[in-house]
């Protein structure tokens, strides 16, 4: 694998940081993380992320380990031709989702950026597999992206009644996540 970009996130929201690397094999590109932060409910969390995509930009699995509160994190999940698969457990009725969403980093967004490769006006939904880790499941996280500049998109996800325009950097990443992550570049 060769290195294509990283970044290095500070949490805005609460104390935390996130440091991401993308690399690609010329076959299928891969995001490795790993986040320290507090989560919303006020517990430390650890958590050291995979997430691998094809040459298309669609996510195909993704590793989650580490630890939230005193509770350990371990989870594996996979992209069969029709589901998602949870530790090894189909999860019905996301099938439709090309993207999965992490949810505790802004580096997952990266797929969405670089697969739907709009131009500047146009907009797009992009449903994802959004993972809970407090339920440990998976459920969709429906998505909006409209193309409002050469780096910058507008942004939204009603399930959490959040929109934002998010910048982002010539590799994709987000740069600028308002009221919740920033580069520390």
């Amino acid at each position: 694998m060769r290195t294509v970009a990283s970044i290095r996130w500070r949490r805005l929201d609460t104390p935390g940081h996130d440091a991401c690397r993308l690399q690609c094999d010329g076959a299928s590109w891969q995001l490795d993380g790993a986040a320290e932060c507090r989560h919303e409910d006020g517990r430390l969390a650890q958590l050291h992320y995979r997430v691998r995509g094809d040459p298309h930009w669609r996510s195909r699995s993704a590793t989650v380990r580490g630890w939230l509160g005193d509770a350990a994190v371990d989870l594996s999940i996979g992209r069969s031709a029709y589901d998602w698969i949870l530790n090894g457990n189909p999860v019905r009725g996301l099938g439709h989702c090309e993207d999965l969403d992490l949810g505790f980093t802004p580096a997952t967004n990266l797929f969405q950026v670089r697969r739907l490769h709009m131009a500047i006006g146009q907009a797009a939904d992009a449903s994802a597999a959004w993972i809970d880790l407090d339920g440990g499941n998976l459920s969709e996280l429906v998505q909006r992206y409209e193309r409002r500049g050469k780096l910058s998109y507008w942004y939204s996800a009603p399930r959490f009644e959040y929109a934002a325009l998010l910048e982002v950097t010539r590799d994709g990443f987000v740069r600028r996540y308002p009221d919740l992550w920033e580069d520390e570049a």
